[in-house]
């Protein structure tokens, strides 16, 4: 009952979103911490928005946090996106009170160290390709592989798969053992 009161309340919560939604892409050099929060939104674009703030942070840093609060969006730019925060060395955390659903799941992967607090939902992308013709145009000619993706960032693989199980329009919450399973946790 619990968890069927908050898959609705996360359906609600995304579909408000999606109509309202900005992305928004921070970083923050301090005290040894370089943190990044990624929320609202990805949308083609925010792979230059995260690096611009990475390189007005350069130095050493003692420890780097990606904080996720998003509601996904384009497949592609997520996973550019995740590639660097891989290359930079970045942990992710979705705090308590976060949610991570659709694209931000490459977000996630991406992380040297990943802790959940909040919640973890697939979303299937609404495109085959994982995004728009308009929106893959901005990518170029960078092949769409999830598979390739999750292999490379040591997370199981058949996570690809299950985002194309949901059903159109639906979100599927992550349980715990799911976490695990998927080594997203």
């Amino acid at each position: 009952m619990i968890a069927q009161r908050l898959r609705f309340a996360l359906i609600g919560t995304a579909l408000f979103t999606a109509l309202t939604a900005h992305a928004q892409v921070e970083v923050e050099a301090n005290a040894g911490l370089l943190a990044a929060k990624i929320s609202e939104e990805i949308v083609p674009g925010d792979y230059e928005k995260l690096l611009q703030g990475l390189r007005a942070n350069p130095g050493k840093h003692t420890r780097k946090i990606v904080l996720l609060d998003s509601i996904g969006g384009s497949a592609p730019e997520a996973i550019r996106m995740g590639r660097l925060l891989r290359e930079t060395g970045f942990e992710a955390l979705v705090p308590s009170g976060g949610l991570c659903q659709g694209s931000c799941v490459y977000l996630l992967a991406a992380g040297s160290k990943r802790t959940v607090n909040g919640h973890v939902a697939l979303r299937r992308p609404p495109f085959p390709a994982g995004d728009s013709a308009l929106a893959q145009a901005a990518h170029g000619s960078q092949p769409f592989s999830p598979a390739r993706y999750f292999r490379d960032m040591g997370v199981d693989i058949s996570l690809a798969e299950a985002i194309y199980q949901v059903a159109p329009g639906r979100l599927h919450l992550l349980s715990q053992d799911d976490l695990r399973r998927y080594r997203l946790k």
